[in-house]
């Protein structure tokens, strides 16, 4: 085990009270008070993309179908059935029943008018690029039904729909005939459970259960959100009774504070995955070291990945060999593996010419812990790394342009069991993430998407898999263990996908 590992798991230190009854948080209001670190800006999920918001708009905001997360089924939500008419002719059937926050009826203008507005260039729409690449154009075919012309064939339509677009009321984003993407930003009118009372941006949302919602109502009457950037402090206003829920919570914090009467530790599965990625295209350099496959091998045989996964991540997470999480469909558990080899990984680098190494610039913007871990292990083996460890905007804009050799990145795949939800982003032409440079590799990935034919998915996703993991574009490290701490009044159940989902809580 590195110095690096064995640091990020030393015990946290916990308050002397621990051992006098705790000062539980007050149900009597029917009021869930839950922490985030991430900054919570803009309400309106169709300009947002953290997971953060994604919770968030599951409490303000339906979609057309609902995703099971037991089953991976899509089940009717403001949908009520759909049919294909044919190959890229999608009708849906609408409920009659749905309502704004603002008391009026949800109509088919409003889901068509929706859809459109996000495939629209000059909407610049987070979900553009989602949806702009399978929609066409959406039009309303009668009182309670919208048609969805469709460009191409494309298998995972139901799953967007269910994911991605929150349904806006017609013209929301052009009132008074100048374009307003900050619409829903702050004073958000979903459909969703429950309804903004007040957003304080980088502060605090209070939320309250939405009595006309069409579906059947949470148990909790009231959520308050605040915005809690350190984890010390969230684990004080969870001692002291001033939240009741957190997430992403260190592994040693919620082991020794779960331990204790004054909160429940709760660890179940998560679909994200931790990797890093490699500049084999050389975009940053041209005849760098990174354009050499036996140096992409290396650093796979240098990187410790079950330690990491053991001591850093803890509850479920796993090594991985693949680009992919091993629960999604197509995610070909066969491909080649590079398991843990510092020797192996120093012969290859002798072998590619760099048997003393090289400096490395490697990026990283979460879990300090793990890439002080595979700054460690690469360093191990020769290479000189410079770790840059910034925030995600800093992050994005350098990959953006083209000054990233390696980063270390997570993907959640917005909780979709699909290699599609991964590979389309990372591997694709059209992505500043795909760091591989093999075009022949991005038209595979296309390929997956223009049939609906689940066997020759598979194959289709087989084939790329094999294909990255034989070239070593990326360098998989593990999965995550979603960890939590709440109240031990509260009743939080875990989905299989890793998504929190407040709006299924209850008090005990």
């Amino acid at each position: 085990m590195n110095n690096f590992i064995k640091h990020a798991i030393a015990p946290a230190i916990l308050y002397a009270s621990f051992a006098a009854t705790p000062t539980l948080a007050d149900k009597g209001d029917d009021t869930l008070r839950v922490a985030m670190a991430e900054e919570i800006l803009n309400l309106d999920y169709n300009y947002t993309t953290k997971r953060e918001y994604i919770i968030l708009a599951q409490l303000t905001d339906a979609t057309l179908f609902d995703l099971d997360p037991e089953t991976q089924e899509f089940k009717p939500a403001v949908a009520t059935g759909y049919n294909y008419v044919d190959e890229k002719t999608l009708d849906i059937t609408l409920r009659d029943d749905v309502k704004f926050h603002d008391g009026s009826a949800l109509t088919p203008e409003d889901v068509a008018y929706t859809y459109n507005w996000i495939i629209r260039e000059d909407s610049q729409s987070n979900a553009n690029g989602t949806i702009g690449r399978w929609l066409d154009s959406a039009e309303v075919t009668g009182p309670n039904t919208v048609r969805f012309n469709l460009k191409t064939i494309y298998p995972l339509v139901l799953r967007d729909m269910a994911q991605r677009i929150m349904l806006r009321k017609a013209g929301t984003y052009e009132e008074g005939g100048d374009i307003d993407r900050d619409a829903m930003a702050q004073n958000l009118i979903g459909t969703g459970p429950y309804k903004v009372v007040s957003f304080e941006p980088g502060q605090e949302l209070v939320l309250e259960r939405f009595t006309d919602y069409f579906g059947e109502p949470p148990a909790i009457e009231n959520i308050v959100v605040r915005n809690i950037p350190d984890v010390g402090t969230q684990q004080a206003e969870l001692m002291s009774g001033g939240i009741d829920w957190m997430f992403n919570v260190p592994l040693d914090l919620a082991e020794s504070l779960g331990a204790t009467p004054m909160a429940t530790h709760l660890s179940g599965p998560d679909l994200r995955i931790a990797f890093a990625v490699l500049d084999a295209a050389g975009y940053t350099d041209a005849e760098g070291p990174l354009t050499e496959v036996k140096v992409r091998q290396a650093i796979n045989h240098a990187l410790n990945k079950s330690e990491m996964a053991k001591y850093l991540i803890g509850g479920s997470a796993e090594p991985i060999h693949t680009a992919c999480h091993p629960a999604q469909f197509g995610c070909d558990q066969s491909v080649k593996d590079y398991p843990y080899d510092p020797d192996a990984a120093k012969a290859l680098l002798d072998e590619a010419g760099y048997p003393d190494g090289f400096p490395l610039d490697l990026w990283a913007y979460r879990e300090k812990p793990v890439a002080e871990a595979v700054a460690a292990d690469l360093e191990a083996v020769g290479i000189d790394v410079n770790l840059r460890y910034v925030k995600l905007e800093s992050l994005n804009q350098a990959r953006a342009s083209q000054e990233i050799p390696a980063y270390i990145g997570t993907w959640g795949s917005g909780g979709t069991a699909d290699t599609a939800a991964v590979a389309r982003i990372h591997f694709a032409d059209d992505t500043d993430r795909n760091l591989s440079g093999d075009a022949a590799l991005a038209d595979e990935v296309l390929a997956a998407e223009q049939t609906s034919d689940q066997g020759e998915r598979a194959d289709i996703y087989s084939s790329v898999l094999t294909k990255i993991a034989d070239q070593a574009y990326w360098a998989p490290l593990f999965t995550y263990s979603a960890n939590y701490l709440v109240s031990p009044e509260l009743d939080f159940p875990l989905d299989p996908d890793g998504l929190p989902r407040l709006q299924n809580a209850s008090w005990q």
